[in-house]
Parts: C-alpha cells; structure tokens; sequence
C-alpha cells in the first residue's frame, strides 16, 4: 500500500543537513511568507522553494495527492475572498481599475486580481518547503536537534513520534478509503466532488478512532518503560551542525532579514503598482 508523504533517506545535500538547520529555515520562510505582500519577494521565494524542492529529491507520487488537495483548498480560498471581500484590493492600493463586470455588485479589477496573486504566491512559497520537511528529515534527528538547543526531551519526542507516524496514519487512510469503496461508496473521479466530500465522513471517523487507539497503545508502552522519569536522555540519532549548516544558517538570517526590510522600507508591506 503506498504512503503519500514520507522520510526516506537519499544522498543530497538536504538530507544531510541537521534538522536544526531545516526547522530553522521553515520557521523563516514561514515568517517572510506571513508578513511579506511584495509581488517581487514572494516570486523570488517561490522559485527558490521550487528549486529546494526538487534538489531534496522528493518524488512527486510522495506528495501528489496532498499537493491536489492544497491546491482545491486554495481555489476555495481564492473563491472566497472574492465573494465576501471582492473589492479588498482596490481598499489596500487605494485605486480602483475595473476589468471585467460579472453580476451585481460584482466587478473584477485588477487591483482585486493583483492582491489574489500574492494570496496564490503565498501557497505555492509554503508548500513545497512544507514538503521539503517533511520528505527530507528524520524524526528521531530532528527530534535530537530540538533536545539540543533547550526543548525539553519529552516534547521533542512526542514531535518525533508525530513525525514518525503521519506515513502511518496515510495508510490507514488508504485502507479505511478501500474498504469503503468495496461496499459500494464511491470515492473515486466517478462521483461528483461534493459527493465525494461527504463521502469522505465514512472514513473521517474510522480513521480518529484507529488513531486513538494507537496513541493509547504508544501512551501504555512508553508509561511501562518509565518514560519521562529522567531529566536526560541520550539519542541515537544526534547530529551535530557542520560547516554547511552554519552556512545555511547564516544566510537564511540574512535573506529573511533582507526581504523583511525590503518589504516595510516604504512604511507598508504591500508592493504596490498602481501608484
């Protein structure tokens, strides 16, 4: 049964950076992402994520049905902004450029499309990082570079063991979806989306009671061996930061740094072109 999203080991150079060094990074780009409204800032930073992507060699089967799901939640999200705010672009560049009429009160302006796009640029900056991470790092090292930095063992593990078990928790998903589908429920292209959207509270459930039962077995098992009883604890797995992740490190300080002073130089965080 396939998994969707997955760490497995492969000879790069994003594999073999300290997990430190790739939390650090997604913790960046995930704060110049949320702040930044610059067109030219998030275009940079989305063909940098895609280039990080494809360097940390993820497959594309790994993510390909997440990455479709994200992409259905963003049309939603595009969708609604523009139903319930259809004119917030015209109020954040203070102009108004009508384009198109469609019905009522509703005109597309190019002030409303411009402002999408960066709602568009934001996705497609987050998701390939947030694949990257997943794909490229170890739980348990990951978990190692957390304890080594100050965080308590006992949070680092239960972010290990978070990290340990999504690939599990997507089989389930397969195989409650399969079961479903054998006694007649249709999940697949053959239905219509909203149907297969309700289709899908006949796996929701199955699947938080099989994860609930995983969790108290974890929680029994690791309570038997006295977990949490020690102040420290030793890890298998540590890594210790190199000079490439000093490197890494340092620059991702800077770019961010940069790009935040780029994008408040002129008292706002959105680049405007209507001026």
């Amino acid at each position: 049964m396939s998994r969707i999203i997955t760490y497995k080991e492969k000879d790069c150079l994003i594999h073999k950076l300290s997990g430190l060094t790739k939390l650090i990074f997604f913790l960046m780009w995930t704060l110049v992402t949320m702040l930044t409204y610059d067109t030219r800032i998030l275009a940079v930073m989305v063909v940098v994520s895609v280039v990080i992507f494809f360097l940390s060699k993820t497959e594309w089967s790994q993510v390909r049905t997440v990455f479709l799901f994200v992409m259905f939640f963003l049309a939603l999200n595009v969708t609604a902004i523009f139903l319930f705010s259809p004119y917030e672009g015209c109020k954040i560049y203070g102009s108004r450029t009508d384009w198109l009429h469609i019905t009522g009160d509703y005109t597309l302006t190019y002030e409303q499309l411009f402002y999408e796009l960066n709602v568009v640029l934001k996705y497609f900056t987050i998701v390939p990082s947030v694949f990257m991470f997943i794909t490229s790092t170890n739980p348990s090292e990951f978990a190692a570079s957390l304890n080594r930095i100050g965080f308590p063992y006992t949070i680092c593990y239960s972010v290990a063991i978070a990290l340990r078990y999504i690939p599990d928790v997507q089989s389930d998903f397969n195989r409650i979806k399969n079961a479903q589908e054998a006694r007649g429920i249709e999940m697949s292209g053959k239905a219509n989306i909203f149907s297969r959207l309700k289709n899908m509270s006949a796996i929701l459930f199955p699947l938080i009671f099989t994860s609930m039962e995983r969790i108290d077995s974890i929680s029994s098992a690791m309570e038997l061996r006295g977990f949490g009883k020690n102040k420290k604890r030793t890890w298998y797995s540590g890594k210790k930061l190199v000079a490439a992740d000093i490197l890494i490190i340092a620059a991702v300080f800077a770019l961010s740094a940069a790009a935040l002073v780029i994008t408040y130089y002129d008292g706002s965080r959105f680049y405007n072109p209507f001026n």
